[in-house]
């Protein structure tokens, strides 16, 4: 008989490997220590540590932009609560090296966010993990439009109006059920809790259009 704590895939479909991609974040009890143990067993597979890190990263940088826009919206209003609102000033994009910050920022402000914003989500606040202007709900909606314009398309009558009709009704269910689909994506796929990751540098830069940036570097931590 096969010892199956010496071979990593005599288990394979009783660990949490597919919870990395199908878990949400906001599940009623994340587990701090899930993908530190998915990459000390599964470390071997190539690009595994980058997706793990993307999804992590990915979750930072929307509570970042969270709280940044919280602030912002308490110094305009002299108001300190702390509820969610969006300054669409702000956007960022992430990698598996940490994520860009785009709008007019400076480097303490956004230590201090990034610094409470990892708190935060990490102590249970795992809605800061979703956002609204997220790059994966354009893409969900493209490919929702897209397929719903191609079920139209064969289902009605091919003549031009037929055809019209089809392509406009497919992007208004597009939009209607987008934005609440792509906060399921980005629950389930696109982010994760950031429980392994530390803060490790910000660096000031300019994009390609000269505006203000920033880098967060990031690196990753066992716990």
């Amino acid at each position: 008989m096969t010892d199956s704590s010496a071979n990593p895939f005599a288990n394979f479909w009783q660990t949490d490997l597919l919870d990395m991609f199908f878990s949400p974040t906001q599940a009623a009890d994340p587990l701090p220590t899930q993908d530190a143990d998915l990459l000390r067993q599964f470390g071997f597979l190539p690009g595994l540590k980058e997706i793990l890190m993307v999804r992590q990263v990915h979750a930072l940088e929307h509570a970042t932009v969270w709280v940044l826009s919280s602030r912002a919206r308490s110094v305009k209003s002299g108001n300190s609560n702390s509820r969610q609102t969006d300054d669409d000033s702000l956007s960022g994009m992430s990698t598996d090296q940490g994520f860009y910050l785009y709008g007019e920022v400076n480097s303490e402000e956004i230590n201090q966010a990034v610094q409470t914003a990892l708190r935060r989500i990490t102590s249970g606040e795992w809605d800061l993990a979703v956002h609204p202007r997220c790059g994966t709900n354009l893409s969900v909606g493209m490919l929702v439009t897209a397929g719903l314009a191609v079920g139209a398309s064969a289902l009605l009558p091919r003549d031009p109006i037929g055809q019209i009709v089809g392509l406009g009704l497919a992007a208004a269910t597009a939009t209607q059920i987008t934005p609440d689909l792509g906060s399921l994506v980005q629950r389930y796929i696109t982010t994760a809790i950031p429980f392994n990751l530390e803060v490790d540098r910000i660096t000031t830069m300019r994009d390609s259009f000269g505006n203000p940036a920033h880098f967060v570097r990031v690196k990753w931590a066992e716990s």
